[in-house]
């Protein structure tokens, strides 16, 4: 069997049901480092995805506010989350089923699905709050380039821009042409990250220069109690967090992994073009990985060297111009046009992926609560639509009735660091499933092990915080 892929193959939407598993379907996965990097894609849409919220906003945010003391948590945050996001996908692949649809097998669970599920429903809730800050951010930007009937941060310009923003995303996910519009994006994002990466690199040779203490101090482990709130959100947002989990399933079965490992039937064919596709997830999962540490690093070191001496930390409407200062105060007054319209594309992609991706989360979830059959796909294809125009609408005025981003993000941070636990939790439940011959690397199992352990220690810490038990 080739690894030659027919047209229908390549593109889901061609496809009479992306979910489902069938023998024709079975293709054998590419064995060069070569042929896997041509089927990379879910991570790097997840890269897109994670940029705005957590990168951008909290990182920085965290950095301007505790200096370099905690660019440990930076690297904790973004290392040790991967390795629950593959054993997910893994579980995904070999089944052919989505992420919701295994949080409902942990008990206790109902007829309508599992604890999990209803924890990821008040989860979404509190999340509505970040999409809505990501809509605040994206809106400031544009608003500050072109204000319209008043000052670029008043509500009549902001409340303009908001509906033109959030018209302009609705028309292109009803029109079909979201895979236009993301690798736009995508683009859009990398360079964005190369100016920003460079930058971190290059401050050594500006008035905000740093050096080996600085780094030293930012490995100490100290946890300062004026920035826990900004470091548990920051944990939940940066790398991937539960949400973003979760959405990978999504995105690694509509690419096709699982539909060309095919269905289970016990044969040795079957289990090496499993393998195979594991590979290209891992491969792809990494990526994403990487390109998601080189941001939040960078976001993180510009924070600390640029804002904190200058004790700017970005609040409310006025996060832009205060997040633009760490280009300004480098470069030139210049470089303000260059860091909003790189903050748009990057905001501006994240709310794409989010309107793509949460009206599938919540169709899925009213599959499961038996609101209707998930396997109707003309019914699927309606409610997805459906929610792709009212979501958004939902997010926008959370925007409008709060209006700072910043706060917006944390909260959905926060929600997201506490229902890690709960995805560790199935993660383990789901891997009784899986067949030894996929879990039998000692390596593989360590790193899930450890960094079970480090999602489980923050997310404990997150509930006794928001509850406020004195810790220590």
């Amino acid at each position: 069997m080739t690894t030659q892929l027919t047209t229908a193959e390549q593109d889901p939407a061609k496809l009479a049901d992306p979910y489902k598993l069938r023998h024709e379907d079975a293709v054998a996965a590419p064995t060069t480092f070569r042929g896997r990097f041509r089927y990379l894609g879910p991570g790097l849409i997840l890269s897109a995805a994670v940029v705005g919220s957590g990168e951008l906003i909290t990182t920085t945010a965290l950095g301007a506010q505790a200096g370099f003391v905690l660019l440990w948590l930076v690297i904790v945050s973004t290392a040790v989350k991967v390795w629950v996001q593959m054993e997910l996908a893994q579980w995904s692949i070999l089944t052919g089923k989505t992420a919701l649809e295994g949080y409902g097998q942990v008990g206790p669970k109902t007829r309508r699905g599992g604890w999990i599920n209803f924890l990821w429903i008040l989860m979404d809730f509190a999340k509505i709050l970040q999409r809505g800050g990501i809509i605040g951010g994206a809106v400031a930007c544009i608003s500050i380039m072109f204000p319209v009937m008043s000052g670029p941060l008043e509500t009549p310009s902001l409340t303009f821009w908001t509906v033109i923003v959030m018209a302009s995303v609705i028309t292109l996910m009803i029109s079909g042409k979201y895979s236009i519009v993301e690798r736009a994006a995508f683009v859009s994002v990398v360079v964005f990250t190369i100016v920003t990466v460079a930058l971190a690199l290059g401050l050594p040779l500006t008035d905000f220069g740093y050096d080996g203490g600085d780094l030293a101090t930012g490995l100490s482990f100290a946890l300062p109690a004026g920035a826990i709130g900004f470091a548990i959100a920051m944990f939940g947002l940066t790398g991937v967090g539960s949400d973003e989990m979760t959405t990978y399933t999504y995105w690694c079965l509509e690419k096709g992994y699982a539909r060309w490992t095919g269905p289970q039937d016990g044969t040795a064919e079957r289990a090496e073009r499993a393998e195979g596709w594991i590979k290209v997830m891992r491969l792809d999962a990494l990526v994403s990985w990487v390109i998601c540490t080189l941001c939040t690093l960078s976001f993180y070191v510009i924070g600390a060297a640029v804002l904190h001496p200058q004790n700017l930390v970005p609040k409310g409407n006025d996060m832009i111009v205060t997040l633009s200062r760490m280009y300004t105060d480098t470069m030139g007054g210049w470089a303000h046009w260059v860091f909003l319209i790189g903050a748009f594309a990057v905001l501006y992609s994240t709310l794409v992926a989010s309107t793509a991706s949460v009206p599938r989360l919540w169709t899925n979830t009213l599959g499961i609560l038996g609101v209707f059959d998930w396997k109707d796909v003309a019914k699927r294809k309606r409610i997805i639509s459906v929610l792709t125009v009212i979501m958004p609408i939902i997010w926008a005025a959370s925007f409008l009735a709060i209006k700072s981003p910043v706060i917006m993000v944390q909260i959905g941070g926060v929600a997201s660091g506490i229902f890690l636990v709960a995805v560790v939790i199935a993660v383990w439940h789901l891997r009784r499933q899986v067949d030894r011959r996929f879990r039998a690397s000692n390596f593989w199992t360590v790193a899930l092990v450890f960094s079970s352990l480090s999602v489980l220690f923050i997310g404990v810490y997150s509930v006794l915080t928001v509850f406020g038990v004195e810790i220590g």
